[in-house]
């Protein structure tokens, strides 16, 4: 192959970048705000409903809160989160949100519940039920209000009323966004990851739905075993290296990926950005070596994220 016909390196810091993508697939999505009389109220509710809310291989949903709301961006005037849903398809969404709205939310003392999609109000964008189901509750007690052409529902709850908006939109979104930090040791992969993650924090419109953001169970389309949809990513295993096709050489010693999911390709493509940089930027020369990114070919999914094109 001739120099020209080369594939251009990239390299951040010193941390090669490998030419290649991360692939992501369609997803249903929403946002949603809850509110409480104070943060801390406010932070057990979005924590409760965003448990066990990592992947949809066996949790169904892709839940995790996206920011920190001051009394100023919410619609009752009261500190809160934003919390961003994912699913395969609108009725799994449905069926957690009101799942973990009742047991999560309902029931933290002096929560509140609205959508945060309301400028996605419009015929390209279904509904689904939030107060319309969860005012069953109130044992014919509960009260519909219509305000600014909202409805919502007042549930009589033993701290006083829980608030709770009639309906939310549900939106398209990309699920599966992801980057690899490969390392010299677990101890630098770890420190890169917190920073990758606490940059993407940052980040619009976008959730790293994994404790603390971080995934060290990589996974591969399939497995040996018939039950096992996936299975671990053993050509990025350092203990597996010499048994498989591994993609490590014997300097690479631990890697862990970051997933993202988002409400658009450019805020994922946005975030990957973000986070690679900032880990590059702070363990360059220092064990990071290098970055690369999941993907099965093309197959999975439609949504490519082009490592060099996002990082040039």
């Amino acid at each position: 192959m001739s120099e020209s016909n080369q594939p251009a390196s990239l390299s951040i810091n010193g941390v090669e970048i490998e030419d290649t993508f991360a692939e992501a697939f369609d997803m249903k999505a929403t946002r949603l705000i809850v509110t409480a009389i104070d943060h801390h109220w406010a932070r057990q509710a979005v924590s409760a409903m965003s448990g066990f809310g990592t992947s949809v291989i066996d949790c169904k949903i892709e839940i995790d809160i996206e920011r920190e709301l001051s009394g100023e961006e919410t619609p009752d005037g009261r500190p809160g989160y934003a919390v961003l849903a994912f699913a395969m398809s609108g009725g799994d969404l449905e069926k957690q949100i009101i799942k973990r709205s009742g047991q999560c939310v309902l029931t933290c003392p002096t929560t509140a519940l609205f959508s945060g999609l309301e400028a996605e109000r419009d015929s390209t964008n279904k509904r689904m039920a939030l107060g319309k189901t969860l005012r069953f509750f109130g044992d014919g007690h509960q009260i519909s209000k219509w305000i600014d052409g909202q409805r919502y529902w007042r549930i009589p709850v033993m701290d006083g009323e829980f608030l709770c908006q009639h309906d939310v939109p549900r939106i398209d979104g990309i699920g599966g966004g992801n980057f690899l930090l490969v390392a010299s040791s677990l101890p630098v992969a770890l420190n890169a990851a917190k920073v990758a993650v606490d940059a993407i924090a940052e980040s619009p419109g976008v959730i790293a739905p994994f404790p603390g953001g971080v995934v060290r169970s990589g996974s591969k389309v399939g497995s040996k075993y018939k039950a096992m949809i996936a299975s671990t990513n053993d050509a990025y295993c350092p203990t597996l290296r010499g048994v498989v096709d591994s993609k490590l050489s014997s300097r690479q010693n631990a890697v862990l990926e970051v997933v993202l999911d988002g409400v658009g390709f450019e805020s994922i493509a946005g975030a990957i950005a973000t986070g690679v940089k900032a880990a590059c930027q702070a363990f360059g020369g220092q064990g990071l070596l290098a970055v690369t990114a999941g993907n099965y070919g093309g197959k999975l999914g439609r949504h490519h994220f082009k490592l060099h094109e996002i990082l040039r």
